[in-house]
């Protein structure tokens, strides 16, 4: 069985997922493990509650149901506490990829040294590595891998670029044309070719949770995104900005008991990027989530958003201009972007939970879908609109 392991600050799910596509559009047995998902000789399981990359136990009863099944192909989504935590030990790697290194999970490594040094471990363990040549680690990465290097990028010259990968996809943002081409140089390696690679490419439906567009009969657009980090935020934000030359609204939290530095860096981008801002619940576990939305608030602040305290004062709002605002329940945040801000041609991006099925307060997963949310939202909106 042929192993791809694949890394990275952002890009690891969406990458993951274009492989095994395309593997499978090549017509090859291949099975997967990623964060939305595992699939296994055609059969999908759930890969449980904010976890990426499953403890060892499970992933070898995994790799074990894969070899009996007769996988040629395993696409495995690793992330830096699998590698730490050697959840991975034992599994040998024919190919490695790193997407990108940037700031995050330094509450669990301490430092990003610690954290640059964790990632690498994925290629210094694999046959060939796969490295993006415009990432500001490329240097040291490159001189941690053990094996043959192979690299993609876009801004320096690379073996893998967008010159002699002239495919259509329904990925939209720069940051997906690196997870492309990732995928494209996976698919190289293992002799896909070209016109396979196109078609699968093409047809990729995307991944749940990731810049998701939910369809609806208003005259603004919506999307999910599963951004958490400081770099996915920015990257998300970023992309849908280039979508309308109205306003974009963002509705984003931060995880309780994770990094607390990336929570005021995350406020400045948002209150930089997007016109309006509410900070809400996003897993705040034991943490009082008025504690975690202050300190993303903090970073708004000094990037010159300025905070409506009077919830429905909209009448003064300008624009261009930056504003946000604190509405703890993710719910009612959500309602309140959709029912009370959009207008026409506006954009509203809901990120950080993506495809999850639960929101963590105190050490209890309650039920929460994203979408079901969006969707209960515009339905309110039918019925106060029918009302007036």
């Amino acid at each position: 069985m042929t192993v791809i392991g694949i890394t990275g600050t952002d890009g690891k799910t969406t990458t993951t997922e274009l492989v095994y596509h395309i593997l499978k559009t090549a017509g090859k047995k291949v099975s997967m493990i990623s964060t939305v998902r595992a699939v296994i000789n055609g059969k999908e399981y759930d890969t449980g509650f904010h976890i990426t990359t499953p403890n060892s136990s499970i992933l070898q009863r995994f790799f074990s149901l894969a070899k009996k099944g007769h996988t040629e192909y395993m696409v495995l989504e690793v992330t830096s506490h699998a590698l730490d935590q050697q959840r991975v030990r034992g599994i040998k790697f024919d190919i490695g990829v790193i997407t990108n290194v940037s700031h995050e999970h330094l509450d669990y490594h301490k430092s990003f040294k610690n954290y640059l040094y964790t990632k690498a471990k994925l290629v210094t363990r694999a046959k060939n590595a796969i490295l993006n040549v415009d990432d500001t680690n490329f240097t040291f990465l490159s001189e941690k891998a053990q094996g043959k290097i192979y690299t993609f990028g876009i801004e320096k010259s690379a073996e893998t670029c967008p010159q002699n990968t002239n495919y259509e996809s329904t990925l939209i943002g720069k940051f997906n044309q690196y997870n492309i081409l990732a995928s494209v140089a996976v698919a190289r390696i293992l002799k896909i070719d070209d016109s396979t690679i196109r078609t699968a490419l093409k047809t990729f439906p995307g991944v749940k949770g990731r810049l998701e567009e939910i369809k609806n009969n208003k005259e603004f657009r919506i999307f999910i995104d599963f951004a958490h980090k400081i770099n996915a935020l920015e990257n998300a934000l970023k992309t849908v900005r280039l979508l309308t030359d109205k306003r974009v609204i963002v509705v984003f939290g931060s995880a309780g008991l994770r990094d607390h530095l990336k929570r005021p860096i995350m406020g400045k981008v948002a209150g930089k990027i997007a016109n309006f801002t509410i900070l809400t619940a996003e897993d705040p576990r034991t943490e009082d989530v008025r504690d975690i939305i202050g300190q993303i608030a903090s970073g708004c602040i000094i990037q010159g958003a300025k905070e409506v305290k009077k919830k429905f004062d909209l009448k003064n709002l300008q624009y261009p201009g930056h504003y946000f605002w604190r509405i703890p329940d993710r719910q009612e945040a959500i309602n309140f972007a959709i029912k009370n801000l959009a207008k026409s041609g506006d954009i509203v991006l809901v990120t950080g939970k993506g495809h999850e099925k639960s929101m963590c307060y105190g050490t209890t997963e309650y039920p929460w879908d994203e979408e079901s949310a969006i969707r209960k939202a515009l339905d309110d909106k039918i019925k106060q609109s029918k009302s007036i």
